[in-house]
């Protein structure tokens, strides 16, 4: 079983221009992706599509391959399937081998719980899916909590009068950690291109995380968020070092 981690980063994003690269306790961004996939038992391969250069430079430093990305590939309405086929064949005609399964890692994300990559990887080839993604249960922002607004006038999205937490129907939505999916899913979606999601397949399924495993990094604040998380973990780590 061969598996590719793919590793997407943009050079622009509207949100944090060049935030893949951006300063997290003094390390670029993406640079804990790169960590998060060569720590994988399972990836046979790790490669970086990306179009930004910095980004391409550090990954060669730390021992990846690289797959410059073209400009249409790189703009805000390239869909992300898109660009992993191009990066898919053009790491097979390097290797010179066919990948069964492709495991999608966004640079932008930081946060990954520990093993979460193997975890994905492993039960997709257990329940023998299309695809497999991280999702965290939805928790203030459920649907029958959310309202919306005429003026000021407040409707329920979803009429209910729910108000205790426990009673919510469970929800859960993709956290953005990890996508396995296997290769046939994912270049059987070419076919479909009015589909964004057709790259996920028939057979979708879950890992479940808790919302604090993963932090995707799209804004100033979510930096601060992340930074609070690995700093936490660090001085946790630290502690079990001096108590052991």
């Amino acid at each position: 079983m061969k598996i590719l981690g793919v590793i997407l980063a943009r050079a622009g994003s509207k949100g944090l221009p060049r935030k893949c690269m951006r300063d997290l306790l003094g390390r670029p961004l993406i640079a804990y992706t790169f960590d998060h996939a060569r720590a994988s038992d399972m990836l046979t391969d790790i490669v970086l599509t990306t179009d930004c250069r910095e980004a391409a430079q550090l990954a060669i430093r730390s021992g990846l391959d690289v797959v410059h990305r073209p400009h249409g590939l790189a703009t805000d309405t390239a869909t992300v399937d898109a660009a992993t086929r191009h990066a898919v064949l053009d790491q097979e005609a390097r290797a010179g081998v066919t990948y069964d399964v492709v495991v999608m890692l966004y640079g932008n994300i930081p946060v990954r719980a520990d093993g979460i990559i193997d975890r994905t990887s492993r039960h997709l080839i257990d329940t023998g899916a299309d695809s497999v993604r991280t999702v965290s249960p939805v928790t203030k922002l459920h649907p029958d909590w959310l309202h919306k607004l005429d003026d000021d006038r407040m409707s329920p999205y979803r009429p209910n009068s729910i108000y205790r937490r426990q009673d919510l129907e469970p929800l859960y939505y993709h956290d953005g950690s990890v996508i396995a999916v296997t290769r046939a899913s994912l270049f059987a979606a070419g076919d479909a291109p009015d589909d964004a999601h057709a790259f996920f397949g028939w057979d979708r399924r879950a890992v479940i995380q808790q919302p604090h495993d993963t932090v995707d990094v799209d804004e100033q604040m979510d930096l601060h968020v992340a930074e609070a998380i690995l700093s936490a973990s660090r001085t946790m780590q630290e502690e079990h070092m001096i108590s052991g």
